[in-house]
């Protein structure tokens, strides 16, 4: 069966019947492990696409952002929101571009036109975006693996560091936090189950009810990965481990190719040997813990992106300018029912 034959499928019928989609679809392509090339016999074949935003979302009253179907995994986002995602180098949209052309399962003209100008969406925004979802994955790595066998005050400086490290990732993203203070640190436990724990000192005024929300939920996530103690699949989880390891090394093979070369290259044809040894566990020893081979390796693409990220050729910003003058020139389309 040829790829494209799964939208004929009667679980996909509401590509045709949905009201923001249907002609409005300008691409449908494989997402996930099929996407990557790392599928295994037991992988979901996960879509993602792009949808053209309707008349009256562009001059009218209405909005579509995004369309999911948890049945069949599938995501088509609004063109007017992928535009932004794009423009933000994101890891899950940016892929999108990259596909393999066989796994694009539809491509409208304008689908077309926006590959044709894949390029107009790359710029140094790579470097933190790539690398923050890589940051993201090592330190989920890292928590599954202290779970596991550290002790209890080392596992507690361990969710000390990660909450440290999400703090940092929270004060980049939202760039200031001059309205107050916020002390973490470790000290004797008040909680009798436990020998030492987290406390926070913290004072703010006039502070963004919102940032504040996303700063607390962003450690409580961290948090609630060491709650899972004692309530895990091991082997389910193992899987799952070596799957995470796999994708952080493949999210380096990506943002190089971009830094470097100027390409977005989704399927990883020359390192799949590569990343399926992973996969299937072949960098963890008998305790579940990583070869040090893999560090190794995860150090040396850490050493390259920096490389790449000092001397990429890739502008500052995406020119904001073109970008523009394609998106008016796709929806004007739309607007002129030209579709």
């Amino acid at each position: 069966m040829e790829y494209w034959e799964i939208l004929r499928q009667r679980e996909y019928g509401f590509i045709e019947t949905n009201e923001h989609l249907g002609r409005h679809v300008m691409l449908l392509g494989l997402a996930g492990s099929y996407s990557y090339g790392t599928n295994i016999r037991t992988s979901d074949i996960d879509i993602r696409g792009i949808a053209l935003n309707q008349k009256s979302d562009l001059i009218g009253l209405t909005q579509f952002e995004q369309y999911v179907d948890e049945d069949t995994d599938t995501v088509i986002y609004g063109f007017n929101k992928v535009v932004g995602l794009l423009l933000s180098c994101n890891p899950n949209t940016i892929e999108l571009l990259g596909l393999k052309p066989e796994h694009y399962l539809y491509l409208s003209d304008i689908g077309r036109l926006l590959l044709d100008n894949r390029r107009l969406f790359l710029s140094k925004r790579a470097i933190q975006s790539f690398g923050g979802y890589a940051d993201a994955q090592l330190r989920r790595l890292q928590n599954a693996l202290a779970r596991d066998t550290f002790p209890q005050t080392e596992k507690e400086r361990h969710i000390f560091n990660s909450v440290r490290n999400a703090m940092h990732d929270f004060n980049h993203r939202y760039g200031r936090f001059e309205n107050g203070t916020l002390e973490l640190y470790i000290d004797k436990a008040v909680n009798p189950e436990l020998e030492t724990e987290i406390f926070v000192n913290a004072s703010m005024t006039h502070y963004p009810l919102r940032d504040y929300c996303g700063m607390w939920n962003t450690m409580a996530n961290v948090i609630r990965d060491y709650e899972k103690v004692g309530k895990r699949n091991k082997k389910k989880d193992d899987l799952h481990l070596n799957k995470h390891a796999m994708h952080l090394i493949r999210l380096f093979m990506m943002a190089l190719d971009i830094l470097e070369k100027g390409e977005i290259n989704t399927y990883r044809e020359k390192e799949h040997g590569l990343l399926m040894d992973i996969r299937f566990g072949k960098y963890r020893k008998e305790d579940g813990a990583f070869h040090e081979s893999f560090y190794e390796m995860l150090s040396d693409f850490e050493k390259k992106l920096h490389y790449a990220a000092e001397h990429t050729d890739l502008p500052e910003e995406p020119d904001m300018a073109k970008v523009q003058e394609l998106v008016m020139a796709i929806n004007e389309r739309v607007v002129r029912d030209e579709i």
